[in-house]
């Protein structure tokens, strides 16, 4: 299985952020390559931002040129996401559209953390047009948080971000706590032994989705060997 993610801002250090997920979430026999949308925000906030990352992410999308066989959009407002799937023939999946669907697996009721209050709106409405907007018990961002590098991001508010999980898990009655934004990518896997309910990665989940996807039908094994049609 080979899978492209795409992460839909420019910021070289949540791309490393990123690919580290992916290369941890890699089973045998994977091969996982993650790139950048080159022209997008370094951050993705507001309706420009998403606007401008969603032409960056099919350009770059149009330029490449290796095989794969599904491609991952590594981005919470899965950015992109139809322009993409009528842009290839492979299976393509949003960070948020498999972290929420895997919190429905894991329970009726399902937690939003994330690390800033910004991001609240583009996080409930990706819930609500997936249809998991009646899961989302609750949502909690870190107030007045500042970076200099998005990718430090869970580094600089990792405390709060825990205390956040913590206060989620103890108050809201969850079976699950997504950690929303791509910067927070591989976060959860840190922060999982402190919390007593499952914390989900968008780029863990969306790695899974496409494995099962592409899981050994004869269809899936005709998908391994296309390109990408641009």
């Amino acid at each position: 299985m080979r899978l492209l993610i795409i992460n839909p801002n420019s910021s070289a250090s949540v791309t490393a952020r990123i690919d580290a997920a992916g290369q941890a979430a890699r089973q045998s026999g994977e091969q996982i390559t993650t790139i950048r949308a080159v022209g997008a925000p370094d951050l993705i906030v507001t309706p420009d931002d998403a606007r401008a990352a969603e032409r960056a992410v099919t350009q770059t999308l149009g330029a490449w040129r290796q095989p794969v066989d599904g491609v991952i959009l590594a981005s919470f407002g899965d950015t992109g996401l139809d322009a993409v799937r009528g842009q290839t023939r492979v299976p393509v999946v949003g960070i948020a559209q498999s972290a929420y669907a895997m919190a429905s697996v894991l329970g009726p009721r399902m937690s939003i953390v994330s690390f800033a209050p910004t991001m609240a709106e583009a996080l409930r409405k990706t819930a609500l047009g997936y249809g998991h907007g009646d899961r989302v018990a609750a949502m909690h961002m870190v107030e007045d948080a500042s970076w200099d590098d998005p990718g430090e991001i869970q580094v600089r508010l990792a405390p709060q971000l825990l205390a956040l999980c913590q206060k989620s898990a103890r108050e809201d009655q969850v079976s699950s706590i997504v950690l929303g934004g791509g910067p927070l990518a591989g976060l959860a896997a840190r922060l999982q032994s402190q919390v007593g309910v499952p914390l989900i990665d968008g780029t863990t989940a969306a790695i899974a989705t496409l494995r099962v996807a592409l899981g050994g039908t004869p269809q899936a094994e005709l998908t391994r060997h296309r390109m990408l049609q641009t």
